[in-house]
């Protein structure tokens, strides 16, 4: 048996060393350390079946160290996913599902994209606070059956543990007792610029422990046993969660073992073949014994078989429960079905003439949560000025995990992939700060992208003139920035009437969504409508007669602009668009494009934010924005400090109108 696990292993490291060597790019370190690791998880523990790989009980592994991309792949070949030996050969090849680093619904058996460091605990955490959210709620209500009972694995590396993030989702995890997750640290003391005590000296294990983990260690890396022990031990450890440290030594058994050499860079030719000889692996490159694949995916099969038929086996019974939420869930696994429709026409809440759209945000985010399960959320220590606590819920506490609301802390960074991670559940979870912290969420809204996940990171306090801190406390470039990112939703509505229409794609589309909320009183304009915010733009000021100009603008800058059209109604006849989402009005068809934005070339961008993003719609001169830091004041002050006070803003409107009627007669 012994035999058949080395053979297994060695199989393991080769097949990541031919990709990587194939692709003349990987890591080949991390694969020839941590395949050990590896085997033992697959073979004796995580609770899977690779023929169904979406299985919803099944537990989940994230490879946080996402540069062991290689390992994982062999890994999962082995086990009987669906890849083949011929996936192998296109390793970061293009159009293949063997990307760089692992991509969730590119390649089968990942559980979620990761990249940069750090981020694949976070998410992991995130994944661990959403079994134990629907354990609490799902699992009582037959209670004879446990739907919902799995762990989240993860295998971080000393870089992972090295960043900020790994810190402030640790603590979060400790806080709230996360008994069902297990980190693997692939603990091998090596950097890729060299050894680990040339930046870090710090006791890890002794940092987890002060934030509430289990702590485990195994001296020695090669052993499957010792291992095996640290993980079933880190099994019984129900109420926090886990991690064991165990010594690998990178690239072992290459000529470089040992070093930063073999972190990144394919091995040499003779290297692969004194690894070969030292692994006592003869086959050609990618070929690989039957009988060794055979053991390998029988070891799984095997144990996890009878796991999975049970849990279908109580599922079926689940099913045939005629209780409301049974149905909801059943929906919820089957169809990603939230249990109630949101239709932005017959969407009503009471809103009083003038109120911040905060708190009207805050009234539609409760009726949601009030109707279905699946949506929950939180702030990072911001709940009050975000207004983002479902008051009609519960926390989430390691005491009360079927809590709604979530309280992250300080920690906006690991919130934005801790939501990501239990996007990935199918629930639709939120994550509140203001925008101008949306710089620390940058690489999660990346991920959330890239996965096409339905998560909401809502942003309130855009704007330069949101208080007296000063400029490093306002926004202006954020919202460019989000409008960058491909297959991400931004909204900013303007009033309550877009802030439910907003609401209506966030939960009908399922799209990872940044929805920016102003915190000023701002009165139901008239000419808004709910149900025209999922085209992106619409016209809520229609010209009387001859059409003199366009006003295009978004959220706050909505009123603004309403209010000069009016003003100036006795000398230009004005059209106002409301642009909510200027990704939505992108993916319309031309002819709706021409309906709100045709009929004249004098299109004038107003916004409280960089101009960049407004290029696709008009000329820089046609732009009245904001492209300098704010200074501390009182807001009215700050604003006509910036040019962009109503008055100031009017009077670039008739300058530009006059230009315009200038070229006209000079045609």
């Amino acid at each position: 048996m012994k035999e058949d696990i080395t053979k297994i292993i060695n199989t393991i490291k080769i097949l990541g060393i031919d990709m990587i060597d194939n692709a003349k790019s990987g890591n080949p370190g991390i694969t020839l350390g941590a395949a050990p690791i590896m085997y033992t998880l697959y073979a004796n523990h995580i609770n899977v079946n690779p023929s169904d790989p979406t299985w919803y009980n099944r537990d989940r592994f994230v490879m946080s160290s996402a540069h062991g991309s290689a390992l994982l792949y062999a890994t999962l070949y082995l086990a009987g996913y669906d890849i083949k030996l011929e996936d192998l050969t296109k390793y970061r090849r293009l159009n293949s599902n063997m990307p760089g680093y692992p991509e969730l619904n590119k390649t089968s058996g990942v559980d979620y994209t990761t990249g940069p460091l750090g981020e694949g605990l976070a998410a992991a955490v995130g994944m661990a606070m959403s079994e134990k959210y629907l354990a609490s709620t799902l699992n009582n209500i037959v209670k004879k059956q446990r739907l919902i009972n799995h762990n989240i694995y993860c295998l971080v590396s000393d870089g992972d543990l090295e960043t900020g993030l790994s810190l402030e989702a640790a603590s979060l995890a400790g806080q709230y007792n996360l008994g069902n997750l297990i980190v693997l640290y692939d603990s091998n003391d090596m950097t890729q610029d060299g050894e680990i005590t040339k930046s870090n000296k710090e006791n890890i294990l002794k940092r987890f422990d002060a934030c509430g983990w289990q702590t485990d260690f195994v001296s020695d890396g090669t052993s499957v046993d010792k291992i095996d022990k640290a993980i079933k031990r880190a099994k019984r450890v129900t109420n926090k969660p886990s991690i064991i440290e165990i010594k690998t030594i990178i690239g072992k058994d290459s000529f470089n073992q040992g070093t930063n050499i073999v972190h990144d860079k394919p091995l040499s030719l003779d290297d692969m073949k004194n690894l070969r000889t030292a692994l006592k692996i003869n086959t050609g490159k990618f070929k690989v014994m039957k009988s060794t694949v055979d053991k390998f995916r029988n070891l799984i099969h095997k144990r996890c078989d009878k796991n999975y038929k049970l849990w279908q086996e109580y599922y079926t019974e689940f099913k045939k429960t005629n209780i409301k939420e049974v149905q909801n869930f059943v929906n919820f696994i089957e169809n990603k079905n939230l249990g109630f429709e949101f239709n932005a026409n017959n969407f009503k809440i009471q809103a009083t003439y003038e109120e911040e759209l905060r708190e009207s945000n805050s009234k539609i985010m409760n009726i949601i949560a009030s109707r279905t399960p699946f949506f929950l959320g939180g702030s990072s220590d911001l709940f009050s000025a975000c207004k983002t606590y479902l008051t009609r819920e519960s926390d989430f506490t390691s005491k009360s995990y079927y809590g709604k609301n979530i309280y992250f802390g300080v920690r906006e960074h690991a919130m934005g992939n801790i939501i990501n991670g239990m996007a990935t559940y199918g629930l639709i979870p939120f994550g509140s700060t203001f925008l101008k912290y949306f710089d620390y969420q940058k690489d999660a809204l990346v991920s959330a992208a890239i996965m096409n996940i339905p998560v909401v990171y809502i942003y309130t306090h855009d704007g330069v003139a949101i208080s007296e801190d000063g400029p490093i406390s306002s926004s202006f470039e954020q919202l460019t920035t989000l409008r960058s990112i491909p297959n991400l939703l931004t909204l900013r509505p303007g009033d309550i009437n877009e802030v439910i229409g907003s609401w209506d794609v966030i939960i009908n589309q399922k799209r990872p969504t940044a929805l920016i909320i102003s915190k000023e009183n701002i009165h139901i304009l008239g000419g808004t409508k709910s149900n025209q915010v999922s085209k992106g733009a619409y016209i809520v000021r229609k010209e009387k007669n001859k059409l003199d100009g366009i006003i295009i603008t978004s959220g706050l800058e909505l009123t603004t602009s309403l209010i000069i059209a009016e003003e100036l109604s006795n000398e230009y006849d004005l059209r106002v668009v409301s642009c909510v989402s200027q990704e939505l009005f992108q993916e319309t068809d031309d002819a709706y494009k021409q309906e709100v934005l045709g009929g004249s070339a004098k299109i004038i961008a107003i916004e409280a934010s960089n101009s960049m993003s407004w290029l696709r719609f008009t000329s820089q001169d046609k732009i009245i924005g904001i492209d300098k830091f704010s200074t501390s004041g009182h807001p009215k002050e700050v604003l006509k400090a910036l040019d962009f006070d109503i008055d100031t803003i009017k009077e670039r409107i008739i300058n530009i109108c006059l230009l315009y009627t200038s070229d006209a007669a000079d045609d």
